[in-house]
This record gives C-alpha cells, structure tokens and sequence, in this order.
C-alpha cells in the first residue's frame, strides 16, 4: 500500500476528507439538452467516483443564458434540483462528498444553444481563431453583446439562487467557476473587459463582479461551503491577462478573510499562480495543473509534499478510472480514456469503465 501524501486523510473546517484526492470539474454533456435535467446515468457516474476525497461536478449553469453547449445541466428550476438531489444521494449512499460547480460560459456560447439568443459578455469582444460546438456542429462563435450594468448584478442574484438550489439538491457546497476563460474571468482579464462601469475601467473594476458574486453565494449558503476557482495568466479561449500577479493577489487578498472553504487554483499559464498564492491564502488550496496530457500522481504528490497545496484536484485521470484514489495506493496502471465519448452520448465512455474490484473479479 502506497504511503503517497494524497492518501493522507484531510480535515479543516467543514473539509472531511478520506484523502487529498479531489476529482476536478469536466464537461460530459449528457443532460437533457431541452430541459437541463441530469441524464439518469448521472448518479451512477458520480457515484462511482465517489472514493475522491472531494468530487467538484460539471460546470452547472447560474442562467440559461450562460450554457456553453449541448447538453450541458443547469439548476435554475424544481426539475433540475429534483434531478441533481438523485445525484447527491447517490453519492453520499457511496460515502463520498459532491460540490456544485456554479457557471456561466460568457460569449464562449452560440445563438444556436440559446435559442437565438447572442451570447452576453463584459464586451462586444469575440473569440476569433477557434469554434464552438453547436447541435449543428462546429461552428465559427459570435460577436457577444455587452451587458448592461442591470445584467450583471442580475447575474450576481443568479449565481446566489444557484447556490441555493445546489444545496436544496443536497450538494455539500458550491464552487464558483472563476476560471478558464469563462464569464467571471473574461470580466477579470483586460483583452475582454472594456467596460467603464463599476464592473470595468480599473483593476477594483473588473475584480467587482467577481467579489460581488463570491460575497451573494456566502450570505446565501454560508463561506464554510463556497468555494472558488481560478486560472491565473492562462490563455486558454483568448483570454489575456497582462499582470496577472497584480489581479490575482488583489483577488485573494479580498477573498482570504471571509473564511471560504477553499480556493481551487489551476496553474497553467508562465505566472507561478501556487507559489505566489499560496502565502497569501490561510484557508484550504487545492491545487490543478491543465497541461496537454493528464496530470500524473507524483506531480500531485510533488505539489503536496511542496507545501503548495493541501488538496490536489485531478481530470482526465478520473474518466476512465472511477477508482483513481485506489490505484494511486495500489500503484496499479491507469486506464487511458478514449477522447472520442468524453463529450455526449450514453453510458459508453461514461459510466462504463471498469474498477480495478470488477476487473479482478
């Protein structure tokens, strides 16, 4: 039996973890692309991977608006909730623990997901050297409409109804999606935020939206069971933040005295985002690197060991090796997913990939 830090039990705050294992949040798009109702397949999904220290769930969508794709979950609506309470419970059954991801994707959108709809952004800034997934394919994005002041602060009301949502479905708390280039962090980085009100036109400016949103979903549910992720200096989806450092210190120094359950923080970018951070946050740090290939457990391993996080949150690994913190101990191979059924579809390439217990069996 392996010794590996990430197999050491982790408990701070409401934080009782069986081991510093948390599955991170990945799109599978399997919802009911005209309701947002989770697939039914869900709940065994999750419920296999329930031996992660902490499992984050798929970006779930604050407002109808903010969907990013095909099949992509919300939790605006009773139906919704209803469908995500089959989740919760079958995962608190397998003895695990399930955050919300709360979301909204910003101009990473298209009309043809919305309804007709264009995409809202901080912005009229488009996305111009990549494309979208659509019900229609691949498709070039659109041009985003700006947001009125009165559109984001209803969005700060969205983000907090959500909250509310997720833990009527019985999520152990939320985590608000700051990251990957997806509406919070477009009003973050300067290439996206050219606005003049007070959610743009200044360092404080574009931070507005972010701490706005972080201080509803604490008044709503409580900090113990809020947390928040970001992606410092990464470029993923056109996103160009020109001093990282100056924003994110900022951000967390803000953010770091209302006793949050814990910043999550994907480092992928040339800005050392866990060694510049981690001093300056006294809560619970998990840690992600998104690299081109899946993170390996030594460089978990290595994270922890470092000092640099008390959590360490793995992806891809996760999809096809529901077991993942019982092959870490057992140093048993990884089983490789295949790319081609990570996004849509039914239960092949979701909920079909064998535990290390069956294959023995």
């Amino acid at each position: 039996m392996s010794d590996s830090p990430l197999l050491r039990p982790y408990q701070r705050g409401t934080l009782d973890l069986p081991n510093r294992i948390a599955m991170a949040p990945m799109t599978r798009g399997r919802a009911d692309d005209a309701t947002g109702v989770p697939n039914p397949l869900t709940k065994d999904y999750y419920a296999q991977r329930a031996g992660a220290g902490l499992i984050v769930s798929e970006g779930i969508y604050a407002n109808v608006l903010g969907k990013g794709g095909p099949g992509i979950p919300g939790l605006v609506d009773d139906a919704q909730v209803a469908g995500w309470r089959e989740v919760t419970d079958a995962v608190h059954a397998a003895d695990g623990r399930i955050f919300a991801q709360l979301w909204h994707v910003g101009r990473l959108t298209h009309p043809l997901t919305l309804g007709g709809a264009t995409p809202l952004a901080p912005s009229a800034v488009g996305v111009t050297d990549a494309k979208v997934f659509t019900s229609q394919g691949m498709v070039d994005y659109v041009t985003p409409r700006a947001m009125t002041t009165a559109e984001v602060e209803a969005t700060v009301t969205d983000f907090a109804v959500e909250a509310r949502n997720a833990i009527a479905a019985g999520f152990d708390g939320v985590e608000i999606h700051g990251a990957n280039g997806y509406l919070l962090q477009q009003f973050l980085a300067e290439n996206t935020n050219l606005r003049t009100d007070r959610f743009g036109g200044s360092l404080t400016g574009r931070l507005q939206l972010v701490l706005d949103i972080v201080h509803a979903v604490v008044a709503e549910v409580g900090a113990e069971r809020v947390g928040l992720r970001i992606s410092p200096d990464n470029p993923e989806n056109e996103i160009a933040e020109a001093d990282p450092q100056t924003t994110y210190r900022a951000l967390v120094d803000a953010i770091d005295p209302l006793g949050l359950a814990y910043l999550h923080v994907i480092e992928r970018g040339k800005y050392p985002a866990l060694a510049d951070l981690r001093p300056r946050w006294s809560g619970t740090l998990i840690a992600n690197f998104n690299g081109p290939t899946p993170t390996t457990s030594a460089a978990g391993e290595k994270t922890l060991d470092a000092g640099l996080a008390d959590i360490f949150s793995f992806g891809r690994s996760f999809i096809a090796n529901p077991d993942l913190p019982a092959r870490i101990a057992t140093g048993a191979p990884l089983t490789e997913y295949a790319r081609e059924l990570v996004y849509g579809g039914g239960a092949e390439g979701y909920t079909d990939y064998p535990a290390l217990v069956t294959e023995g069996a």
